[in-house]
């Protein structure tokens, strides 16, 4: 029998192993971003062109590598950062894994100069293949110039699927976000395409933030501190008025390593409840430092996943510091209330604190819980302890247990049908309309009533109309008068640029105006005037939602976001005329009874319905 197991070529096997590592050019850009960091650099230089395919270039005044380290760093499982397995658990530096380098020279072109402070010259290395093609000395200032060139060369089915240049561009614009957050103290540049897009002088976090996020945010940041025994919680989360319909703005850092935690976002969340809507995020950029060995940052290829060793606990500290931030800037909601007469009367209140009751106060373990130092969120474990039916209580009501009511309704109630598909509505002569709770529109019929959600319904009118639009027959723009510039985030710039071409079919006309700047020349004839620079941003802020949640193409989730920002908002108060209006133009859309995001826009209560309702 022949045998038919054999082992992979190496650079076969280079290729697979790099496709954990180096997905896209934003993966390439944190590997070597982080590398620059762990070198002991001031200032990093990033340089990319053609959304990283053509050229991604980092250039950094770290400490350089001698010749035999130069080569060897391009070798798989090659790092400084680790000897032995115990090395796993004190690991404070970014990039250990001994993964990067290798990984890159398997899918591009690369060429290395670096040079240490204490050599004469430099080494310059040209790989292709994970096969050195040359080194020579050469001259060049200490520190390490790794530039990566056609990436996926060898490997086209790869770059075949690689997103649209905007995209991957603002893929690589977020790592770069993440690694410069994470460093306030280390000087950042980019250069796309020949254009400078940052330059991020070194500075506090604060400044770094405002850098990165702009002006607008400079005064609704809140800081937060806290510091224990066990780990210390630092950065800002923003007020309120600063949630989006996107997590764009929201970075967890641990040790200084970024990382993704639905359930630490989750603790933030929680901390704003009733603050902002259920729908929108708050930002945050928040650090957690901790001993090393509380934590596992090896279980995911790009470190963006890292086991925690009590969850609960982290939990419980991440919302405790949010919310004492904002109760300390009072942000938070406070009650306002007279004093009970009946308080005054109170023995606690109308006698005197003697000594020998102040003394039994201070002795008992609830005044020690809330006095001395580090005891903020200590719950005393013995039988004896004066907080242990806190804690049943909370057992036995808290999260997921219910109370038994002190009634019950018994029977049945059946549930509303909905407007099914072709379903014909019979409306009365002379109809009126109803507004009810400035969200739904009662509209009779000869069997009933209908119940309209007008935001849904008005969505659903835009959404149908927004189809038929296309590049032969383009709305209508209303030129402004004073035209309004708007200034916006790299990404955000990115974004608006990729879309302004598609944006001109819908009435948009917007032309770039300097650096990161535009100007809004035109809008949709329908758009309130002085309105034009909330409904741009409200705008990308949308597209931004179906793009994180929604796997549409570009002009699907471009419509989608045009009916959502155009269409008149629950709590919006609307006259007969404008009620009349709406009901008309509904009941012309080929669904009128599915809002696009696939929710009702209506329901039809029928007379039989409500007799059963009532018995």
């Amino acid at each position: 029998m022949t045998d038919t197991i054999h082992l992979l070529p190496d650079h076969i096997a280079n290729q697979i192993a790099a496709g954990e590592v180096i997905q896209r050019p934003a993966s390439a850009v944190k590997e070597l971003l982080e590398n620059a960091v762990d070198a002991g650099a001031t200032e990093i230089k990033l340089i990319f062109s053609d959304a990283g395919k053509a050229l991604v270039q980092v250039i950094d005044n770290g400490k350089g590598m001698s010749e035999g380290d130069a080569r060897m760093a391009f070798e798989r499982h090659a790092t400084s950062k680790i000897s032995n397995i115990e090395d796993l658990f004190r690991i404070r530096t970014m990039g250990f894994r001994g993964e990067a380098l290798a990984s890159i020279a398997a899918v591009a072109r690369v060429e290395m100069k670096t040079r240490k402070a204490d050599e004469e010259t430099g080494i310059y290395i040209e790989i292709e293949n994970s096969l050195i093609r040359k080194k020579e000395a050469v001259a060049s200032p200490p520190g390490t110039n790794i530039a990566m060139k056609n990436l996926f060369f060898s490997v086209p089915a790869r770059r075949n699927f690689l997103k649209s240049p905007a995209t991957e561009t603002r893929h690589i614009i977020e790592e770069l976000f993440r690694v410069a957050l994470a460093f306030p103290g280390i000087f950042f540049s980019a250069n796309n395409n020949g254009q400078e897009i940052f330059h991020l002088e070194k500075g506090t976090l604060k400044q770094r933030i405002v850098q990165l996020m702009g002006d607008q945010v400079n005064a609704r940041l809140v800081t937060v501190q806290e510091n224990t025994n066990y780990l210390n919680i630092y950065g800002f989360v923003g007020k309120p008025d600063t949630a989006k319909r996107t997590r764009g703005d929201q970075y967890f850092f641990v040790n200084n390593r970024y990382i993704r935690s639905p359930y630490l976002n989750h603790a933030v969340m929680n901390a704003y409840q009733q603050m902002i809507p259920a729908d929108c995020y708050p930002l945050y950029v928040l650090f957690i430092e901790l001993d090393p060995a509380q934590i596992d940052i090896n279980v995911h290829p790009t470190k963006q996943e890292i086991k925690f060793e009590d969850e609960k606990i982290l939990y419980a500290f991440v919302n405790a510091a949010v919310k004492h931030a904002l109760a300390q800037f009072s942000i938070t909601p406070t009650l306002d209330f007279d004093l009970d007469p009946n308080i005054q009367g109170l023995d606690a209140i109308s006698k005197p604190f003697t000594d020998e009751k102040r003394a039994a106060a201070a002795s008992g373990s609830l005044y020690k819980t809330f006095t001395q130092k580090n005891q903020a969120h200590f719950i005393e474990t013995d039988k004896k302890s004066d907080l242990r039916h806190w804690r049943d209580f909370y057992e036995s009501y808290g999260p997921g247990k219910t109370e038994k009511p002190e009634f019950e309704i018994t029977g049945t109630v059946e549930t509303a049908p909905s407007f099914a598909e072709g379903f014909i509505v019979n409306l009365p002569e002379n109809q009126s309309f109803h507004q009810l709770l400035r969200i739904y529109i009662l509209v009779t019929t000869e069997s009933g009533f209908l119940l309209v959600h007008q935001q849904r319904a008005h969505e659903r009118i835009l959404y149908e109309r927004y189809q038929t639009v296309n590049k032969s027959r383009p709305m209508t723009v209303q030129s402004s008068l004073f035209p309004v510039t708007i200034n916006l985030s790299v990404q955000d710039a990115v974004l608006l640029e990729d879309i302004s071409d598609d944006l001109r079919e819908f009435g948009f006309l917007i032309e770039p105006f300097g650096k990161n700047a535009f100007i809004i020349q035109g809008t949709p004839a329908d758009t309130i005037s002085g309105n034009e620079k909330a409904v741009v941003e409200n705008l990308l802020e949308q597209f931004k939602h179906y793009s994180s949640d929604l796997k549409f193409p570009k002009r699907e989730k471009l419509i989608r976001s045009l009916a959502w920002q155009q269409a008149v908002k629950s709590g919006t108060q609307l006259s007969e005329k404008e009620m009349q209006a709406l009901i008309s133009d509904l009941f012309q859309c080929s669904q009128p009874n599915i809002a696009p995001n696939g929710r009702p826009a209506l329901i039809n209560i029928s007379e039989e319905w409500l007799e059963k309702l009532f018995r």
